[in-house]
């Protein structure tokens, strides 16, 4: 396995062994320390200190079910902390299959606003050439995929950045192509676009031919682990064919959290949308069965996804508005705005992936504008408007493109979801305080995937916990966090966290795959120490950097307004939110 070095102050590279180390270190786990040792803490995350850091899971480029993910890290421009956001795509997979364990950007051109391309190919090992970026700089990224695989080859995987990094927004994405070679699988939070923007590089094309695949130390092992979890995965009710996620898609969530009276809506003032059915996976189902005439279940994000939980919007003509339309971007764009016109939420969506914006921000965002009185709530032609507003880098656009919390001090309001910097998902922690104490205590900012309590809390996942109490949800998260931890170094997809916590028998598989391929004997322990490892390495990075436990903490509204309609706020105890961390 390789460790590859490339260099942007000189346009140089190196092609080393990993480091006895980072041995037994991927995905999350092998950014987070890689940024830990060698980015200084006070670094300008736009600087030449910072560096911006890939890496695939352990399984991720085998027959591993749903586990094509790709993580990236590197220090926030929107937290001012440590930072890892993943994707599902093929080009995760291909790195892997190029034995390539970590891909490390360093340095900054000399030459201002010059980009460069990076197309890394298989010639024994790694080879990496640089290629002049100029003509792909500046345009929508539909515009610049189908240049790309037309002078590199249809079977090349893409990774680049858009407008919005271009700008040096902190709401941007580094965006990846999906199984249609659309640029829409986003590693989207934190910024991390303008982290590889600032590196001077647009994009990074992987050609895979030739590469002699992931080594797997003991096949019988994978392969009985890898058993284990396709049946966990085609069982489950979440996750089974056209189950819930393959007939409706992560949007089936909108439905269930209004009910729950846990769905943010407009900026964080209420609980409940009246227009939510309009914008739910369900409706998108209906939706297109009715435009296209038939019913259309959802598609893989990425090679070997089981759970294939990707839908497309299509307008009354039939033709394709976006893809794909998740639960956060409906969410963020819909209720919270006020919004609940499909057509236009899935218009903004496609936005978003052209111009290279994090959806959750950009909605965010577009919420505190709206209470500040910038636009009304509810009028989705002026959102649209601001979204291209961030897409041509106008003065309004830059304010916006630099985040929730940016634009409330701008604008002078106080009613600002975010934690660190970064902005509130889409679960009410006031109605769901499991969540809530992720939110507050997790080492990426404000971020559900972070520790995903929401499986028990409103899903029912190992059994039904009230969501509205505090009691025992410190615990909960603590655990959800280190266990995610884990999930994102395995390569596989979150989702696969419904299956594996009902059946114990797919969490023992998830194991067995790992072990397979590293000729380890990872027991079910492990787990959760690697995850809390993981933990005090990003812990410890953001106490250098200046953000201590008092940083612990929701939004000061969240603790003093009651939340429509169960009336209630966060009253998770500041000892509780402490004890997350030291207790690991």
């Amino acid at each position: 396995m390789y460790l590859v070095r490339v260099n942007m102050t000189d346009r140089t590279y190196q092609v080393t062994e990993v480091p006895e180390k980072y041995k037994y270190l991927a995905g999350r786990a092998l950014t987070s320390n890689i940024v830990a040792d060698e980015v200084p803490p006070l670094a300008h995350p736009l600087g030449p200190n910072n560096k911006l850091v890939f890496s695939a899971g352990f399984v991720t480029g085998t027959s591993a079910p749903t586990a094509a993910r790709i993580s990236v890290g590197g220090k926030s421009p929107l937290t001012g902390g440590i930072k890892e956001a993943n994707a599902g795509a093929a080009w995760g997979a291909d790195l892997a299959v190029m034995r390539i364990r970590g891909l490390i950007i360093e340095g900054q051109p000399k030459e201002k606003d010059r980009f460069w391309g990076l197309h890394i190919t298989w010639d024994g090992k790694p080879k990496v050439e640089f290629v002049d970026a100029t003509p792909y700089t500046g345009k929508v990224l539909s515009q610049i995929y189908p240049p790309l695989y037309e002078k590199f080859g249809e079977r090349v995987s893409i990774c680049s950045v858009g407008a919005a990094a271009e700008y040096g927004y902190c709401n941007s994405g580094v965006v990846f192509n999906d199984q249609s070679k659309r640029p829409s699988r986003y590693a989207g939070r934190g910024g991390l676009g303008a982290v590889m923007a600032s590196k001077g590089v647009k994009f990074i094309v992987l050609d895979r031919q030739g590469a002699p695949g992931v080594e797997i130390a003991d096949k019988a092992l994978f392969e009985e682990g890898r058993k284990k979890m396709i049946e966990a995965l085609r069982t489950h009710a979440i996750t089974k064919p056209k189950g819930g996620l393959n007939s409706y898609g992560t949007a089936i969530l909108i439905n269930i959290m209004n009910e729950a009276g846990g769905l943010p809506t407009k900026n964080f003032s209420s609980g409940r949308f009246e227009e939510a059915p309009k914008i739910a996976g369900e409706a998108i189902f209906e939706t297109n069965k009715d435009r296209k005439g038939k019913e259309i279940f959802n598609h893989a994000c990425s090679p070997g996804c089981i759970i294939q939980c990707s839908n497309t919007v299509y307008a009354e003509d039939g033709s394709e508005i976006t893809s794909c339309l998740e639960y956060e971007s409906a969410w963020s764009l819909g209720a919270n705005l006020g919004i609940g016109n499909l057509d236009d939420v899935a218009l903004m969506n496609h936005l978003c992936n052209d111009y290279g914006l994090d959806t959750i921000e950009t909605g965010t965002t577009l919420g505190v504008a709206m209470e500040a009185g910038v636009i009304p709530f509810g009028d989705s032609k002026a959102a649209i408007n601001l979204i291209h507003e961030m897409g041509k880098g106008t003065q309004l656009g830059r304010i916006l493109g630099a985040g929730t919390e940016t634009t409330g001090k701008v604008f002078g309001v106080t009613h600002v979801p975010v934690v660190k910097g970064q902005s509130i998902p889409a679960y009410e922690p006031r109605a769901v305080k499991g969540i809530g104490i992720t939110y507050a205590t997790s080492t990426m900012g404000a971020d559900h995937t972070a520790g995903y309590t929401i499986a028990p809390e409103i899903l029912g996942v190992m059994g039904k916990v009230d969501p509205l109490t505090p009691e025992g949800k410190a615990a909960l998260s603590r655990a959800f966090q280190a266990t995610t931890a884990f999930i994102d170094s395995s390569g596989h997809c979150l989702f696969i966290a419904f299956a594996i916590l009902d059946i114990a028998s797919g969490y023992q598989g998830m194991i067995e795959e790992i072990n397979g391929v590293l000729g380890t004997n990872w027991t079910a322990d492990d787990v959760l120490k690697f995850g809390a490892e993981v933990l005090k390495v990003e812990r410890k990075f953001n106490e250098a950097a200046g953000i201590s436990k008092a940083a612990d903490r929701l939004p000061e509204f969240m603790t003093r307004d009651p939340l429509p309609p169960h009336n209630t706020v966060f009253d998770v105890p500041e000892e509780a939110l402490d004890s997350v961390y030291a207790e690991l």
